[in-house]
């Protein structure tokens, strides 16, 4: 007898992400048309979040045929995967925003999605298309409120690559509208001169206003319906309404034509603005030849670990971040620090991601992942910078909140107060009145600034420079004092032991007691004092009970016994007489040395002078600052009074303060801002952190290969380069003159526009041209900051 096997039915559960169900009446219907498959037991739609929540029979029924029910509907469907969602903790999450190509469409987006529930903060970084909200709940929400205005939207995780090249027409959602409504147009033109009747010319003008204008008319209303507002897109259909109202249905053409090809035109440019930085990124390779365990392996770069191998070949880019642990070779770093000539790169040396590999074989151990390496880090500050508003803008964008009410009133009264008042003939005045609609919205004065500093922003980045926000770009076009820190700054940063005098020891005693203290001290001197012990190979004693005294020196226990090493101050406060040093010190210091002194509880042991060689291109950087107009260059350190005056004799600098604390540096900051002075504050970014940050601009050097002076700087040179402060300046005054001349011109158009309506001379394509060729002027003028270099 034949078995019978009993198979008993599953149930499982699924939730589905719906995009594009935008009225309660379509989730009804949705529910209703999946509850209608077989097998499904229950379906649930939650409107607001988009979400659909289906229970079915996995006999019957599956994933696959749900979504694709609900596909068939006309949405978007997938799988909704709640580790998104954020559980109860609000944080930024960054969204790319596709299709925003106007000033004003952003304002109205950002002020759209903070009406989102559960929404804190959210910034419509225009210039880069993207969004960032900080909220609680989940992000799907974000994205339908972003569908609803008529744009696109992702959300941007982990390491991002710019798209390869796209062709124009089929990137710019513009472009058929454009082409389908000049077509039309140009049909409607030929047959209305050649006799026929009136209908066929006419049909032709209505097929390219209703072909050409159905975007804006559709971003138009999803504005107006989402949060009550007139944008540029519901005023131009508003005008061509009227225009076909009265019957101008060639001009209506005309007007719809121009305003899309506008569009077109400007979308192109913005998105070459905007991805002058993301191109970047494309420095990185995908992959790299990778050993791990012992297994040779190519690995995408997302896939690579911290303390991986990487192989890098001559003529490779290097994939990672990390550190040379074999080989040596010339490293191409243009791309980070925009330095033009290879840097020689050995074992320890750090090398970066998107950097080239110009001659020898090395093997690279990571220290960073592909989405923390430096590149990633730096397009991702240089973005954010650009979504900064910067003073000027932030002036007019108050501006612009009165200016489109002030014009559509000035618009109404137009329409009526000639017609009611003066006897005038209506159709005139309303024609003129429809023609002011189109310079109501105050696009090219509301992007006269922000693309003029995201073109400069990403031209100063190319050239390494980090410039992390408009503001201090613009502040440093009004710097007239630049004080510099010497050790790093206006010095190599790498210093050598030049002369050890012993006094009642030996040299070797001398080296190897203060070698043993500055292993825990961590200074740029103590390691010149380490690398001089290494190198005369004399043994280094452990030291305990280290004890730093800020800015003058440091003591601890060596064999049980007390030193102290510092400069000659430091042993002054500790009660020693030197006199006797006298005639030694200022001879040493006199060659621009830096000396410390070693000595236990009851003697000066000996004294060790410690060189630091000047930068080669710090003379010539201090001139170049004052051809730039800079007024006044000062030198800060903690070194002695000696010393600081020959290195700044060496470098050209106006003045100099020794022997400071960092404490002392804040207060000088403090006397020159009091002074009314724009102080810049130019040093490493670590020790230098409290005067840079009472400075009107701090500026950190040789920030590549720094976490720290990267976040703590308001502007950081990727490399060790003095030279391009003064581009910095250059830079900064070109893009304020830039944005002066678009703000002039785009006011100037408007006002003549607008003058035209008083002998009745506007008209609807004549405001189009002005309001849309000034939008694209604007930001072709602001392009050229693209072009600036260094050395330029």
């Amino acid at each position: 007898m034949a078995q019978v096997i009993e198979i008993k039915p599953v149930n499982a559960a699924v939730t589905l992400q719906v995009n594009g169900m935008d009225c309660a009446d379509c989730a009804a219907k949705t529910e209703k048309a999946v509850k209608s498959l077989p097998g499904i037991h229950a379906a649930r739609v939650s409107f607001p979040q988009g979400r659909l929540e289906v229970e079915y029979d996995t006999l019957r029924s599956n994933t696959a045929a749900i979504i694709a029910k609900v596909r068939s509907l006309g949405y978007d469907a997938e799988e909704y995967r709640p580790e998104r969602a954020l559980a109860g903790t609000a944080g930024p999450i960054t969204f790319a925003i596709g299709g925003l190509d106007c000033a004003d469409c952003a304002a109205q987006l950002e002020k759209r999605i903070a009406q989102v529930p559960g929404v804190e903060t959210a910034r419509v970084n225009f210039t880069a298309s993207t969004l960032v909200v900080r909220h609680h709940g989940d992000d799907q929400a974000i994205l339908q409120a972003i569908h609803s205005m008529g744009y696109s939207g992702r959300i941007e995780e982990g390491q991002r690559r710019a798209s390869g090249p796209t062709s124009f027409w089929k990137s710019n959602k513009y472009v058929f509208p454009t082409v389908v409504s000049l077509v039309m147009l140009v049909l409607g033109l030929v047959t209305s001169r050649m006799g026929v009747s009136a209908a066929i010319p006419t049909g032709f003008f209505l097929a390219g206003i209703i072909l050409g204008g159905y975007l804006e008319l559709k971003t138009g209303l999803a504005v107006f319906l989402s949060i009550r507002e007139l944008d540029m897109n519901i005023l131009m259909s508003i005008a061509v309404v009227g225009a076909i109202f009265l019957g101008e249905f060639e001009e209506a053409a005309v007007v719809v034509f121009l305003f899309s090809l506008g569009n077109a035109l400007q979308g192109y440019t913005l998105d070459k603005t905007r991805n002058s930085i993301r191109a970047l990124m494309d420095l990185t390779p995908s992959q790299a030849l990778v050993r791990r365990g012992g297994i040779m392996m190519t690995l995408p770069v997302d896939k690579i670990i911290v303390d991986d191998l990487v192989i890098v070949r001559p003529g490779d880019k290097i994939a990672m971040d990390g550190e040379v642990v074999k080989g040596a070779s010339a490293v191409n770093q243009a791309p980070i620090t925009g330095e033009s000539i290879p840097v020689e790169k050995g074992i320890g040396d750090e090398v970066f991601a998107g950097t080239i590999n110009e001659l020898g074989s090395m093997e690279i151990r990571v220290t960073k992942l592909a989405q923390d390496n430096t590149i990633s880090r730096l397009i991702a500050m240089v973005e954010e910078a650009q979504g900064q508003r910067a003073p000027s803008q932030q002036f007019i964008d108050r501006f612009a909140r009165y200016y489109t009410p002030a014009v559509i009133m000035a618009a109404l009264l137009v329409a009526t107060v000639p017609v009611l008042l003066l006897g005038q003939p209506f159709q005139k005045w309303f024609y003129q009145a429809m023609a002011m609609l189109l310079v109501a919205c105050p696009c090219a004065l509301v992007i006269s600034t922000p693309v003029s500093i995201v073109a400069a922003i990403g031209s100063a980045a190319r050239n390494g420079v980090l410039i992390k926000g408009g503001s201090y770009l613009e502040e440093v076009g009004a710097l007239s004092v630049i004080a510099f820190d010497k050790t790093g700054t206006l010095t190599s940063g790498q210093p050598v032991v030049t002369d050890v005098v012993p006094r009642r020891s030996t040299q070797q005693e001398v080296l190897g007691i203060a070698a043993a203290i500055e292993t825990l001290a961590g200074h740029p001197l103590g390691e010149a004092i380490i690398k001089q012990a290494r190198r005369q190979q004399i043994p280094i004693p452990r030291a305990d009970h280290f004890q730093a005294v800020l800015g003058q020196g440091a003591r601890a226990e060596v064999a049980g016994r007390t030193y102290q090493i510092g400069n000659p101050r430091f042993f002054e406060t500790l009660g020693f007489q030197l006199g006797a040093l006298e005639r030694q010190l200022a001879e040493l210091q006199d060659q621009g040395k830096t000396v410390m002194l070693l000595g236990d509880d009851s003697e000066i042991m000996g004294l060790i002078a410690v060189a630091d060689e000047i930068r080669a291109n710090a003379p010539s950087a201090v001139q170049q600052l004052r051809r730039a107009g800079i007024s006044k260059v000062i030198m800060l350190t903690g070194d002695n009074e000696r010393t600081a005056q020959v290195i700044s004799e060496r470098a050209g600098a106006d003045e100099f303060r020794a022997e400071l604390l960092p404490e002392d540096k804040v207060g000088v900051m403090q006397e020159l801002l009091a002074e009314n002075y724009k102080v810049a504050m130019v040093g490493d970014g670590v020790n230098d952190a409290p005067a840079m940050a009472i400075s009107t601009v701090g500026i950190a050097m040789g920030a590549a290969g720094t976490d720290v002076a990267l976040e703590t700087a308001d502007i950081a040179l990727m490399a060790d380069d003095l030279t391009k402060l003064s581009y910095l300046i250059r830079l900064s005054r070109r893009t304020l003159g830039i944005i002066k001349q678009n703000i002039i011109f785009a006011l100037a158009v408007k006002a003549l526009i607008l003058l035209l309506v008083v002998p009745g001379w506007l008209t609807l394509w004549l405001a189009v041209v002005g309001d849309m060729g000034s939008s694209l002027l604007v930001t072709l003028n602001s392009m050229r900051l693209l072009r600036s270099r260094h050395g330029s």
